[in-house]
């Protein structure tokens, strides 16, 4: 018996479909398989990858504050300026300060007042950081109040400024806490970029929390947090 051409290619052609079904068939059950495969692999990564971070966490956040905190060696200078806030760090840092000898002037800034402290309820922060220094053995005649109703950091670095080119000083010392050194920092550089003061700013841990393990303490992970984005906005806004 002998076949035409055309017949031999129809037959070849769906011998050729018939294989394609037939791989097709056999194949479909694998590409689930291979799918659940990989993410089962990404989900073990994952876990892994999650049990290093955590397990070198503490090396991660104390690198990360590492980072972040600027502290300036100090030496002597003109003058020691109490920022307003951090009462349980700034006038400590500046009574000591003085008591060593390396200033003879501590400047306090004149903070805002809010009702309560207008009403005389509460003393105002320039009050509680004056009458700090007082207990702490500084001299009233030693102590200056710099600004008018400022109400934040660059408002008070604009007093500062406007003191130190009206006295001609030469240097200043800006003690300030560990997170909120760099925006300190960052301000008063911009402000007196074109004065030719030496600008000093040493940072300090707080009695709540150090830069050590300050993810232990609520008070830590809230300001370190906050003072990344006023870092930010000072940046952006001056």
């Amino acid at each position: 018996m002998v076949f035409s051409p055309h017949g031999a290619r129809l037959r070849r052609r769906n011998l050729t479909v018939i294989e394609d079904i037939h791989s097709r068939v056999y194949a479909a059950p694998r590409q689930p398989v291979r799918t659940a495969k990989r993410i089962l692999l990404c989900i073990l990564l994952l876990a892994i990858l999650t049990i290093v971070i955590w397990s070198g966490r503490e090396t991660l956040l104390r690198g990360a504050a590492e980072l972040w905190i600027v502290s300036d060696p100090v030496a002597p200078a003109d003058a020691v300026a109490v920022l307003g806030g951090g009462l349980s760090v700034r006038p400590f840092a500046a009574a000591k300060y003085y008591q060593k000898g390396l200033v003879k002037k501590i400047l306090v800034a004149n903070v805002h007042h809010d009702e309560a402290e207008t009403r005389g309820i509460v003393p105002s922060h320039t009050d509680l950081n004056r009458n700090a220094l007082i207990n702490l053995g500084v001299p009233e005649t030693a102590i200056e109040i710099i600004g008018r109703d400022v109400s934040n950091t660059y408002q008070e670095v604009v007093a500062l400024r406007e003191w130190a080119v009206r006295t001609h000083s030469h240097s200043i010392i800006v003690p300030t806490e560990i997170f909120s050194s760099r925006r300190v920092r960052w301000i008063l550089e911009h402000a007196f970029r074109d004065t030719g003061v030496k600008i000093q700013v040493p940072a300090f841990d707080s009695p709540e929390y150090n830069r050590d393990e300050w993810w232990r303490n609520e008070q830590g992970l809230v300001i370190f947090q906050n003072e990344v984005i006023k870092y930010v906005y000072y940046r952006f806004k001056y």
